[in-house]
């Protein structure tokens, strides 16, 4: 699905589906150096399943024309503008990593367009290494060996993978290599740079579900209790042997959770 947004291409993946705005609607936004695909195997599930799904790919991402945004709260206003254009009053948010900060960031400032919150290896704050934030800016590659390593709990590598053909740290290496240059730093400048989490997730009304990794090394669960304990009634679901890369190594058990809170009242 592909629209006009602030007078720039902006793509959606549907699920497979045509998009229907009458269905209740559900809006995946990735993580950084990320794009829609990221959804693939949760996405199409809920979209035969009784949704509208619209798998966002941001400014400057995938198949998004424009450049990358450099603060969360653009991307969580471009989301709106993105629901304006496909003609959609409210949605349900799910978001990882970066996009769970533009996701929180969003229902927090736009409560009457946000009907729930799913936020899935989110830490607040969201800080970057010196380090890693300066290759992310010097030397691309080796910023997306460094992140692809951290977002992967052993179990997830070759041969271990939970299916046969199904290599995960290769898979998202593969989507981060493809994104634009300069795409990898801006993300990860706008979740270093970001610092009204917990004052945002003070102001969240919607029910709210946090998805963690116990091997998380990205954005570890321990930096997550805050934010779920300052969002009045969040549930949190860790689940054990997954790194960050949460819908990648653990895609059944992150389908199982979403589609429990989205179908409780």
């Amino acid at each position: 699905m592909e629209l006009k947004v602030t007078g720039q291409k902006a793509y959606a993946y549907t699920g497979g589906k045509a998009f229907d705005a009458k269905l209740p609607t559900l809006v995946f936004v990735h993580g950084g150096e990320q794009d829609h695909s990221a959804w693939i195997l949760q996405s199409r599930y809920l979209a035969h399943h009784g949704f509208g799904v619209l798998a966002l790919d941001l400014p400057g991402h995938g198949r998004s024309g424009g450049a990358p945004l450099a603060r969360i709260g653009d991307m969580a206003d471009w989301i709106i503008a993105f629901l304006d254009a496909a003609g959609v009053a409210s949605a349900a948010l799910i978001g990882h990593s970066m996009g769970s900060l533009a996701a929180l960031d969003c229902a927090a400032r736009h409560p009457r367009r946000v009907t729930r919150i799913a936020l899935l290896g989110i830490a607040f704050p969201m800080r970057v290494s010196p380090e890693l934030l300066q290759a992310t800016r010097e030397n691309e590659p080796a910023a997306q060996d460094m992140i692809n390593v951290w977002s992967h709990w052993a179990y997830a590598h070759y041969p271990s993978n939970p299916g046969p053909g199904f290599w995960v740290p290769g898979e998202n290496l593969r989507l981060m290599q493809r994104q634009k240059p300069g795409v990898l730093h801006a993300d990860f400048a706008a979740c270093n740079d970001y610092a009204q989490g917990l004052a945002r997730a003070a102001q969240v009304k919607c029910p709210a579900l946090l998805i963690l990794g116990r091997r998380d090394a990205m954005t570890p669960a321990r930096g997550a209790l805050e934010v779920a304990r300052v969002i009045p009634g969040a549930r949190t679901v860790t689940l054990e042997g997954s790194g960050h890369n949460l819908m990648g190594e653990k895609p059944d058990e992150v389908l199982d959770a979403l589609v429990e809170f989205l179908r409780t009242a």
